[in-house]
């Protein structure tokens, strides 16, 4: 059995098509299928189920699967030890970005101030059900931290109801969710964890929100509400400052409507020096705006 042929397999297993993986691994198809053969045919069992022009993992392949994962892993694991030891490990780090994202550049620009060498890919649009992402470090809502990740709680804030400046609610200093009921809203698009959450609050208060818009951009956001399209909920932290003149916050009577952010690395992974310092540095950074916002001021890096 050779390493080739697990990386082979891995990759086919998780796409569940020949010709994909083959193109993603840069062989033929034939080649492909060969390896594969082979390895079955060392193992002395099948790990697809095969059907004409599909495939799919078996049980058998299932549980293979697992410990190739591990071994792979724990591989890799030993060449990020290594390459740390001797001053040649990569200063990208992959950040997996699930809430918070108007926070990112001020929050990478003082990183970098710090640790000029530091390099990211940014990972925006990944599925919460991707449990094979390959990351160093996730910012996501707390109730979607991913699976098998040591996670640490960086604030919980409070869900704000922004409405325009001449709105018939924008002089009171709280509403309830019931009192939005006859609204428009503004929404994020589905599938953020934002959206999710704002949509569970509408359902406890008995109510399907009236969408009139999706953006998650904050300017976007801004302008519709300051033209009278609609209100909008938005966390009081992560966005502050996001609102500008002509919008009104106001809170929400329900003390349930707050949502947690919370940081995440694997927790059976090494993690490379770099990744550590912006973890902690993260940490840091979040516990100052948590801060800030106790005080009632905005936090300015």
């Amino acid at each position: 059995m050779e390493l080739l042929q697990l990386k082979y397999f891995q990759t086919v297993a998780r796409l569940e098509h020949m010709t994909k993986a083959a193109q993603s691994l840069h062989i033929s198809q034939p080649a492909l299928s060969k390896m594969i053969a082979s390895l079955e045919a060392e193992l002395g069992t099948e790990l697809f189920h095969r059907e004409r022009k599909t495939i799919r993992l078996n049980e058998h392949g299932r549980r293979f699967l697992q410990q190739v994962d591990l071994a792979l892993d724990a591989l890799e694991d030993g060449k990020r030890q290594l390459q740390d030891a001797s001053g040649l490990a990569s200063p990208v780090l992959t950040l997996d970005v699930r809430v918070s994202s108007h926070l990112l550049p001020d929050l990478l620009a003082d990183f970098r101030a710090e640790c000029p060498q530091a390099q990211f890919n940014l990972l925006q649009h990944v599925s919460p059900l991707d449990t094979r992402t390959n990351y160093d470090l996730c910012l996501s809502d707390g109730a979607e931290s991913p699976p098998g990740a040591a996670t640490v709680s960086l604030l919980e804030e409070d869900i704000l109801v922004a409405v325009p400046v001449d709105h018939p609610l924008a002089q009171r200093q709280q509403v309830s969710l019931k009192e939005l009921r006859e609204e428009d809203f503004i929404m994020l698009p589905s599938g953020k964890s934002l959206r999710e959450t704002t949509d569970a609050f509408c359902r406890l208060a008995g109510f399907k929100p009236r969408i009139r818009f999706e953006s998650d951009d904050p300017a976007t956001v801004r302008g519709l509400i300051r033209a009278g399209q609609g209100v909008a909920f938005l966390p009081a932290l992560t966005w502050a400052g996001s609102t500008g003149t002509g919008v009104r916050l106001l809170r929400l009577e329900e003390s349930w409507c707050k949502r947690t952010i919370s940081l995440s690395w694997p927790k059976d992974r090494y993690m490379k020096q770099i990744a550590a310092r912006f973890r902690d540095f993260t940490i840091r950074y979040f516990a100052r705006l948590a801060e800030a916002g106790r005080a009632g001021t905005h936090y300015t890096p």
